[in-house]
């Protein structure tokens, strides 16, 4: 009597929800990825394999970029990239130029921050060399006029008539300081400095006319150092070590005005000096390693003049010491860690990391960890970039968030800085290899490898053993071949290498394959069975592959198309 033939069976995955390394392949959801590399899960049926970067500005550094940032000025888009020799270079994306800021030996080799003023100038802190500012053509020291001190008061003043001036700056175009005589009792008692000016690297000679005589002054001038600058509420906060000092109200220089000052963080929240300092949401974020406070309600007191404002702890035991990888995302604040990546939502930190806890072991955090917000196939998604050990050989990837779900990019062989930056009205990310600078997610025509590996379907039951009988890919094509290689895994092995396209091959007697390629050095595929963007396509092949759990591991270089389904045909066999 014949074997009664075991009853075929059929799995479908379509509902596709990003990476998960904290687990097991074998007990992540069906729609869950061991790794998912330049493929992301939009929705249901929705893989989209994303495009590659392309070439911005080649040579647009002249030395090795240990940090870029990101400015408007007057309507011009700037990338700036701060190098390991202490020059500066600008990318100008909205004109497509680029040029010096300064010479080497200018910044320090490495925690030189910036941040915007409006958008007339960026505003630079380096921890050894101070304070400084760019407008777009000129870099000046801040060297703004700090305390004035009155050595003579003089006699015969009235109050009228009186002026205050000031030196001019040592440097070229540089802005000339001014201020407003006090009297009292027919004498000299203050100068209020009304515009601190820039461009001073010595003090400057203070001179003062009027009905009066002999009035004489002295003034000293700022030369602030720091390990990061901010802008919130019209003034600029410079953080350094446990102190936060603050500007006049509307300017970005003047730090001996009454409603100037300082605030020294003496709480044991804070348990070693600021790392951080970020304005979003309005409130300025004040991270240090394992704590974040925030600055808000800032006003001037009527009768005082002096600057108020609420500095609130929020997280007592979960900061950063990564500057580069803390942004605004939407409303929440995203940082990163050495053990985590989080969310902060008002005052609640909220680790949203979980399924990249496989990953974290195998980041090198002795190599630089940058990150912002940018459009990916028009979402808006948060990306970090890090080095990575991938079963040993390091590599930069770039670890993308939205919609509470992850996956990976690989869009330059050493992306060792990423910044982002508005352009045409879109949020970019651009990125550096040292030299020249790219534009990521930005050229369709660009291939990228793509690895795809699915979850260990138990097909609703993980007791039975499987045979795995077929296997099929559904994508949706658009007008140029796309090679794809599929392994049938199981949870103890993997089948080999089952190659599939959408073109026709010319073979030779050897059954060797004949290359055909464009003035581009392109390899060229035949289009078969299918007119150019046709859609719908079927890969499937047979599987071969036994046991408890089977999945799909998927290889490509490719352009952008979209994944729609994974299909899998299996037999029931033996329990245990």
């Amino acid at each position: 009597m014949a074997a009664v033939e075991q009853k075929k069976q059929y799995a479908v995955v379509k509902d596709f929800k990003g990476v998960n390394t904290k687990n097991n392949r074998t007990v992540i959801e069906n729609g869950e990825f061991g790794w998912l590399e330049n493929a992301m899960p939009i929705g249901f049926g929705n893989l989209r394999i994303i495009e590659g970067n392309e070439l911005v500005n080649a040579t647009a550094f002249t030395a090795n970029v240990t940090y870029m940032g990101s400015v408007n000025i007057q309507n011009n888009e700037f990338v700036l990239g701060f190098q390991d020799d202490g020059s500066a270079q600008f990318v100008n994306l909205t004109a497509n130029t680029k040029g010096n800021i300064a010479a080497a030996g200018t910044f320090s080799n490495a925690n030189v921050m910036i941040t915007q003023w409006k958008n007339e100038r960026a505003l630079i802190i380096d921890p050894n060399n101070g304070y400084k500012t760019w407008d777009g053509t000129d870099l000046h020291d801040i060297g703004s006029v700090n305390n004035v001190t009155i050595t003579a008061g003089g006699s015969g003043y009235t109050g009228a008539n009186n002026v205050v001036s000031f030196g001019t700056p040592n440097q070229s175009n540089g802005i000339q300081a001014t201020g407003e005589v006090v009297v009292v009792a027919n004498a000299v008692s203050e100068i209020i400095v009304t515009e601190a000016g820039t461009g001073y690297t010595s003090a400057p000679t203070v001179t003062i006319t009027g009905d009066g005589t002999n009035a004489t002054a002295t003034c000293t001038i700022l030369d602030q150092n720091g390990i990061d600058v901010a802008t919130f509420s019209g003034r600029t906060w410079i953080a350094s070590d446990r102190t936060v000092f603050y500007t006049s109200a509307d300017t970005f220089n003047n730090f001996v005005g009454v409603d100037a000052g300082f605030l020294t963080i003496s709480d044991s929240t804070l348990r070693t000096d600021i790392t951080r300092i970020l304005s979003a949401n309005n409130f300025l974020y004040v991270f240090g390693e394992d704590s974040i406070n925030v600055f808000s309600d800032v006003r001037v007191d009527s009768v005082t003049g002096v600057t108020l404002f609420t500095n609130t702890n929020v997280s007592a035991s979960v900061g950063s010491n990564l500057k580069h990888a803390i942004f605004p995302y939407f409303r929440s604040i995203l940082f990163m860690n050495e053990y985590g990546v989080y969310a902060l939502v008002g005052a609640t930190t909220t680790k949203i990391s979980d399924p990249l806890d496989g990953v974290f072991p195998l980041i090198d955090f002795a190599e630089p960890i940058s990150a912002g917000q940018c459009l990916i196939n028009n979402i808006l998604c948060a990306v970090f970039n890090f080095k990575y050990n991938d079963e040993g050989t390091d590599r930069f990837i770039q670890a993308a968030f939205f919609e509470r779900k992850w996956f990976f990019t690989n869009q330059l062989t050493n992306a060792y800085f990423v910044v982002p930056a508005v352009q045409s009205g879109f949020l970019n990310l651009y990125g550096s290899t040292g030299n020249d600078l790219f534009q990521f997610y930005e050229d369709s025509d660009n291939a990228v490898e793509v690895e795809i590996i699915t979850a260990l379907l138990p097909m609703g039951d993980p007791i039975r053993d499987k045979q795995a009988l077929k296997f099929g890919i559904e994508a949706t094509l658009g007008n140029v071949p796309i090679l794809l290689t599929a392994f049938v895994d199981s949870e103890s092995q993997q089948s080999p290498a089952i190659d599939f396209a959408n073109c026709i091959f010319w073979v030779n007697n050897s059954l060797q394959n004949i290359d055909w390629t464009n003035s581009s050095s392109q390899v060229i595929g035949w289009l078969a069975g299918i007119s150019p963007g046709a859609g719908y396509f079927l890969y499937k092949s047979d599987a071969k592959m036994y046991g408890k759990y089977l999945g799909l591991t998927i290889t490509s270089e490719a352009t952008p198309f979209t994944i729609n389904g994974f299909q899998f045909e299996h037999e029931l066999r033996a329990r245990f």
